[in-house]
This record gives C-alpha cells, sequence and structure tokens, in this order.
C-alpha cells in the first residue's frame, strides 16, 4: 500500500481525556468507554493503525467532533489486554502528526480521515547548534536532580534529529494539556525545539532556588531537627519570593482594600498581614492570626438590608403571626411609624444617628408561650430585615458577650458579633432571648457587659475582644425577651423599653388553637381538615383539664398527641374521618389533669379565697384557718414563704388591734392557738398579696362568722388596715373567671389596671375597689341573722370615678 493510500482511508479514533501523544511517544493506556473500546478492536483487526486527539474540555464523557482537537496523532497499537470489568489495556506508540480532515459517525465508534503533516528535517549548522545546547541544558538538569531520569538523557544524547529531540523533551518536561497541544501542533521543529529550550532554562532556574534555598536552610539548623527545617524552608521560600509571590498575602491585602474600611481599621489589619508573612506557615501563631483575619473579612462592615417601613404591611405581618396581643403590635407599629418619620427627615432611608428612634431597645415581658420570640422574627420580616436569634439562658461568662481574647488557645468572639456574622447585614434584628436567665461567676457579669450593647449613647464604638477593633452596633435592632422582670438587673432594665404581654384568655387560647395550631399538627401529622374536626368546645375542654399555662405550648402538644392517635386509627382503617367528643378526647389523652373547679365548697368559717400569680399565669389560693386552745402561738403551714408570713403576723396584729370592734375577745391570743394554713402545701408560695384574705379568714375564725364562698380578693394589708396595690390584675381575675367566680375584692389603687382585662370579662364580673379593711370585711363576711352581706358598694367595671363617700368611707 501506498503512502497516499494509506493516509486516503478512513481510521477508528480514539478520544483521549487529558492526553497528548508524540511521534514515537509510547504510552500505557486503559480504556474503557464503549466508543473506545470498539476503535480499539477495529485498529487490531486491520492493521493496528489508530489515530489519537485530545478532548478540547476534559469534562466532556461523551465528545462530539467539534469538542476534539483537529490535529492529532497516527499510532499504532503494540498491545492490547482486557482487563477486568471489560476495560482494555492498550500500549500505543506515536507514528506521525495529523489533520483530522472528516468524521464518519455511523458506526459504534469515531472514523475519521486523516491528512498527514510532513515535518522537515533541517540539518542546518544553525539546528545542530541548537541541538547542542539543548543536551548541555539537560545535563545541566540531570545534575541537579530534576524531572530527567538517567534514561532519558541517554536518549537525549543518542538524538540528532531536531524534531525528535523536541518531541522528546515535550512528553517529559510539559505538563499542561494545553502546552503539549501547542507544542503537538507546532510543524517546525526548530521554533518547537527552541520552546522546549526556554522551558528548560525555566526548569533550571527553579531547580537553582530551590537548591539555594535548601543550601541556606542547611546552613542555619541542625540536621537532626526536621520539624525546624521544613519551618525555615518554608520562611526561606517567602524571604526569596519578597511580595511576589504571596498569594494568600496578595489575596488578604486586595479583601481588606475591597472592604472600604476606615483607615484606622484597614491599617491595622494590613499589619496583621504583615505581620503572618513572616510567620512559618504552620505554626500555631500564624493560625490564630489567619482566623483572626478571616473573621474580621466575614463580618458585615458596609453591607445593609433597606427598610421596609409600609405600616399595613407591618400591621397584616404581625395579625397573620399572631392573635390577640394588640397592646404589643400597638407598641410596634409605633415603633416603625416614628422610624418612618426619622428617615424621610434625614432624607434617606438608612442612617440613623444616635438619639433617634432606633435607640429605642424593646424588651418583651412575659411568661413561656405567649409568642414573645416569635414576635421577634415578625418584627423582622415586616422591616425587610434579616432575623438573629442570641440564646443568653445560662450565660455565665462576660466572654460569651464581648469575646475571648486572641492570648488564649481557642479564642473567639462574642455571641453579638457571631450574630452579624451570621446574618451577613449590620442592621439585622437580634433577638437576646431569655435575658433574665443570665448569672454570674467569677469569669465576670454577662449583664454588666450587654450595659455597653444596649446602651445607644455607647454601642456605636462596641469592641469585641476578640477583635479589638470598634464596631458599630448603632444601626442594629435588639428585642430581649424575659420571663421574670425582676431578674433584670435594673440598671439593663432602665436601657429597655419594657413591654409585658399577659397570658392569654381561654377564648383566645381557642382562636389560636383554631388559626395556627390545628393546622400546623395537622399539616405536620399528614392529616387534612376532612380527617379530623375539632369542635370550639372540645377545645376549650382540652384547654380547661389538661393544661395549666400562660401560653400555649402545652396547648400544642396536646394537640399533637390528639393528631398521632387519630392517624393511627385511620392508618390501621378504623375510621376514614374522626369527629373527637368528649369521651374520644379522654381516651385519647386519659383523664383530665387538672380540675377547673376548684373544690371550694360552701360558704365556711375561716375559710377565704384569694388569688394569686404565676409563671403559668392567675391562680386561686383558698386560706384556711383554724383556732384551738393553747397559749397564743401561730403556726402557718404550705409553704408559704417569708413575705406571705410577714403579712400573715401583719394581719394578727391587726385583728388584734380591733378587736373591740369587731366582737372579738381581747384576750384571744392568750386562751387560742391559731393555724393558717395554704392547701397545695407542695407548691411554693410569697408575696405581700394574700394579706387581705388572711387577715378575712383570720378575722372569721375568730368571729364565727361566715365568709361568702363567691368572691375571691387580693390586696396587701398594712398594721393600720389599709390595702395597697397589687400587680397581676388581670392574670388574677381571669383564675378567678375560670372557676366561676364574679366578684372580686381588690384594692382601690388598681382600678387603673382595668384596662388590660379583655372586655368580654370585664362584662362578667363585678369588681370592689376597697381602701381599707373595713370595706372587705363589711362585703365578705355574713352579718348575724343574714344570709348575705350587703353588696352595696361593689362598683361595676365602667370609666368613672368613684363617689367620694365610696372611696373615703366604710359601709354602714
Amino acid at each position: 500500500m501506498s503512502r497516499h493510500e494509506l493516509y486516503a482511508r478512513r481510521y477508528p479514533l480514539l478520544p483521549l481525556k487529558n492526553v497528548v501523544i508524540f511521534p514515537r511517544n509510547v504510552v500505557t493506556l486503559l480504556v474503557g468507554r464503549s466508543r473506545s473500546i470498539g476503535a480499539i478492536e477495529e485498529a487490531w483487526a486491520r492493521d493496528r493503525r489508530i489515530v489519537v486527539t485530545a478532548h478540547r474540555t476534559p469534562d466532556i464523557e461523551e465528545p462530539r467532533p467539534e469538542d476534539l482537537f483537529a490535529i492529532g496523532t497516527v499510532a499504532e497499537v503494540l498491545s492490547a489486554e482486557r482487563q477486568q470489568g471489560g476495560n482494555i489495556q492498550v500500549v500505543l506508540e506515536g507514528v506521525a502528526r495529523v489533520r483530522l480532515t472528516s468524521f464518519e459517525l455511523g458506526r459504534p465508534f469515531f472514523g475519521v480521515q486523516i491528512e498527514e503533516l510532513p515535518e522537515p528535517r533541517p540539518a542546518t549548522p544553525e539546528a545542530r547548534a541548537l541541538v547542542a545546547h539543548v543536551r548541555n541544558l539537560a545535563e545541566q538538569h540531570g545534575e541537579l536532580k530534576g524531572k530527567l531520569t538517567a534514561e532519558v538523557l541517554e536518549m537525549i544524547r543518542a538524538t540528532e534529529e531536531v524534531g525528535q529531540l523536541a518531541d522528546l523533551l515535550a512528553t517529559q518536561l510539559i505538563g499542561e494539556l494545553s502546552e503539549r497541544q501547542e507544542a503537538l501542533e507546532q510543524l517546525d521543529p526548530v521554533k518547537r525545539l527552541e520552546t522546549l529550550a526556554v522551558h528548560l532554562l525555566g526548569e533550571l532556574d527553579v531547580l537553582a532556588l530551590e537548591q539555594k534555598i535548601k543550601d541556606r536552610v542547611r546552613e542555619q539548623i541542625d540536621k537532626n531537627q526536621r520539624e525546624y527545617y521544613l519551618r525555615e524552608q518554608l520562611k526561606a521560600i517567602h524571604d526569596e519570593l519578597g511580595g511576589e509571590g504571596g498569594n494568600e498575602s496578595a489575596q488578604l491585602r486586595e479583601k481588606i482594600k475591597a472592604k472600604g474600611l476606615e483607615t484606622e481599621l484597614e491599617e491595622r489589619l494590613l499589619k496583621e498581614v504583615t505581620r503572618l508573612e513572616r510567620m512559618p506557615s504552620i505554626s500555631a501563631e500564624a493560625t490564630v492570626v489567619r482566623n483572626y483575619l478571616d473573621w474580621a473579612l466575614s463580618l458585615p462592615w458596609h453591607e445593609r438590608s433597606e427598610d421596609g417601613l409600609d405600616l399595613d404591611v407591618a400591621e397584616r405581618v404581625l395579625n397573620e403571626d399572631h392573635y390577640g396581643l394588640d397592646q404589643v403590635k400597638e407598641r410596634i407599629i409605633e415603633f416603625l411609624a416614628v422610624r418612618k418619620l426619622t428617615s424621610e427627615r434625614e432624607g434617606q432611608g438608612h442612617g440613623h444617628g444616635r438619639g433617634s428612634a432606633n435607640s429605642t431597645i424593646l424588651c418583651l415581658l412575659g411568661p413561656p408561650g405567649v409568642g414573645k420570640t416569635s414576635l421577634g422574627r415578625s418584627v423582622a420580616e415586616s422591616m425587610g430585615r434579616k432575623f438573629v436569634r442570641v440564646s443568653l439562658g445560662g450565660v455565665r461568662d462576660e466572654a460569651e458577650i464581648r469575646g475571648h481574647r486572641r492570648t488564649y488557645i481557642g479564642a473567639f468572639p462574642g455571641r453579638i458579633i457571631q450574630g452579624l456574622k451570621s446574618a451577613g447585614t449590620r442592621n439585622p434584628v437580634l433577638l437576646l432571648d431569655e435575658i433574665d436567665k443570665l448569672s454570674s461567676d467569677q469569669r465576670g457579669d454577662p449583664s454588666s457587659a450587654l450595659l455597653e450593647v444596649l446602651d445607644p449613647e455607647q454601642n456605636h464604638t462596641f469592641v469585641d475582644h476578640y477583635l479589638d477593633l470598634p464596631y458599630d452596633l448603632s444601626d442594629v435592632l435588639f428585642i430581649c425577651t424575659a420571663n421574670y422582670g425582676q431578674q433584670i438587673p435594673r440598671p439593663l432594665r432602665d436601657r429597655m423599653e419594657v413591654v409585658e404581654i399577659g397570658g392569654y384568655t381561654e377564648d383566645e387560647k381557642v382562636e389560636i388553637a383554631k388559626r395556627y395550631l390545628v393546622p400546623k399538627q395537622l399539616d405536620a401529622h399528614g392529616l387534612t381538615r376532612d380527617q379530623l374536626e375539632i369542635s370550639d368546645k372540645l377545645l376549650a375542654l382540652m384547654i380547661r383539664s389538661y393544661t395549666l399555662e400562660a401560653g400555649v405550648r402545652g396547648l400544642e402538644r396536646q394537640v399533637a398527641t390528639v393528631c398521632r392517635k387519630v392517624a393511627r386509627e385511620i392508618v390501621r382503617g378504623k375510621a376514614a374521618r374522626v369527629r373527637v367528643n368528649a369521651g374520644r378526647l379522654e381516651e385519647y389523652l386519659g383523664p383530665p389533669r387538672y380540675g377547673f373547679e376548684q373544690a371550694l365548697g360552701g360558704t365556711q368559717i375561716g375559710v377565704a379565697i384569694g388569688m394569686g400569680w404565676t409563671e403559668v399565669g392567675g391562680t386561686l389560693i383558698p386560706v384556711e384557718v383554724a383556732t384551738m386552745p393553747g397559749r397564743g402561738s401561730l403556726t402557718i403551714t404550705g409553704q408559704a414563704g417569708d413575705v406571705m408570713q410577714e403579712s400573715a403576723r401583719a394581719a394578727l396584729s391587726y385583728a388584734r388591734s380591733r378587736a373591740e370592734m369587731l366582737d372579738i375577745s381581747p384576750d384571744f391570743q392568750e386562751k387560742l392557738d391559731l393555724h393558717i394554713h395554704l392547701p397545695e402545701g407542695a407548691t411554693p408560695k410569697d408575696g405581700p398579696s394574700a394579706g387581705i384574705t388572711m387577715a378575712t379568714a383570720l378575722i372569721s375564725a375568730l368571729t364565727k362568722r361566715s365568709v361568702r364562698h363567691d368572691v375571691a380578693m387580693t390586696g396587701e394589708i398594712t398594721l393600720r388596715g389599709r390595702v395597697l396595690p397589687i400587680g397581676g390584675l388581670k392574670e388574677k381575675t381571669l383564675a378567678a373567671h375560670r372557676a366561676g367566680i364574679r366578684r372580686i375584692v381588690a384594692p382601690l389603687d388598681n382600678r387603673r389596671d382595668l384596662v388590660t382585662i379583655p372586655k368580654n370579662i370585664q362584662k362578667e364580673m363585678e369588681f370592689f375597689w376597697v381602701e381599707n379593711m373595713d370595706q372587705v370585711i363589711a362585703q365578705v363576711l355574713h352579718h348575724e341573722g343574714a344570709e348575705t352581706p350587703v353588696l352595696d358598694l361593689i362598683v361595676p367595671p365602667d370609666p368613672l370615678p368613684l363617689p367620694e363617700s365610696a372611696a373615703t368611707h366604710p359601709p354602714q
């Protein structure tokens, strides 16, 4: 077959990834693609000739003609062995450069027609001189122990032809696919060898520099200290590279410049980069500096989100997410309105100075489960800001707020800076959750560290111990939550506007369950509204009998329990649709846990009904007093706290001082022992608000006059019988209402708290406002010969002031 006929016919094509084969280059490959295996088998069956070319993009698994280089190599298949898994290991030897002129796609493999690319063989003096120069460079390369092995050097010495020598060096020295392909496509052997000579010179420079560094390091250290040797070698490399090769340092400098920081901050960070350059990269101190720079550059120094101050949108978001809480929503809308006006005055939607509306720190104070945390999230959503929650429960280390100093191992910034990093903006809504649960020990007081964070006059230059750089927190909207206001340190509380969130009424809980809890749990348990029906009456029964809380977390758990039971019945095919009734509710949840009706009994002597406040809302506290022959001792049981015991002694002193008027024997304390008991003795009780209740029960026991069982009372008593105001009137009123009591005796000064009680509850209740114990006794103790006391002074809940006679004089 003539040479022209050889190149005129079609050849099987083997596309290669990241491999370029030169003429006279022997390569071993593992072939696995079906198209490639077909090409090998075709070549082996014919004349063992195959064309190879490289992918333009190595990621392509099934290349098309346009994905392959047009210049390739015709090669001879020296051997082909089939391996496990169907792959073939093949040995190829390059024969000549060719150009691919056409493709045949119909077969299981690519067929190509090729055109020979003849290569000249110059024999000029210039070519011979170039060959000699390259041989000399190769010898130097071998002396410096580079890539060229002794076997390759021997082949270089034996090669006279320019093109063959260039291809041999290209095979050994060039690793990049693009550079190897360029060498293959360069048909002028002299130019190709010149390119390889330049590459070889570069290799020699690198090897000489490495040797220089090694020699310098070897002179400075002991050969046995290997770890120290490696560090010094890296240091010598950095010194040799100077300012040109430190990629990490250059990138850090670029990032610092791009941040647009103030001059002082930028200089501080650039100094840290300079320090990092002079440290061994594997040293512990270098890691500390690198982490510090990463933290500093990851903070949002200028990034911010635009405030959305549309009051209608904000009101809609708050109403969609929360039922009730009208006072809280109103305060939030007022806050947004002020921000909108101040923004318009300043001419921008952002950039508030200190002392503006942004200075307000809201503290949502209320019992667990009433929606304080979710309110903060709704505020962020309504303003279009990022939301970050920082839990402070159990935090006792000041460093949790201010960060640890970098001198400590494992130091990191405080939670405020961490929250800003996670937000990615400098003006998020930052919720400080459970701020009343902070504690302190020998490591410092975190509440004191929060004084700077929450003070608008100071937080524009907040300095975290780890960063040691001033950071402006004035654009952050801080919202705090707490359960107990008395546990918040006074200096911290003075920096916040406290918005109290009371417990929900039964009607509110029913609405919340209908609108939010039941749909949420139905969706969570894969149920639909058609499969489970819970009426309002059943929800009310669930609230009364299976929950005792101010919020709705326990109610949500009970709803989830019902959903699980129903889901089991539906899956087992017992029912397709369940309508829960009282019987099913007890079957699902067990017997009622809480008695809605207090077992108070009827009218009794020595028993009065008081009201108290707990973290889960209001509660009724019956007070029992028993008299017995003795020598005047006073016993108080039922886990009464110190304040409550003092109130009992004050009530006893009042009764003694008014003995004659109350028709009590003046020497009763010499003949009688008194025992005051507060039922539910396992529950601790404290506070002064049971003062008038204990005084009433004492007087009832001593005068043998019964106390009305349909009246609940609350108020602190003094030795002169004055009734002082108390807290938690809303929660106490709701507790009395739940127990079926519709008359309440309360201090006159608490009349202002009527606005906090829901309107529907006010309409069903009668309030008797008192200033002294004489008024209390006249209203709750039965008179001799009368079935019920006179209740002329019970005042309905209206906004009018009390008549002067009713406000200042006891009833006649």
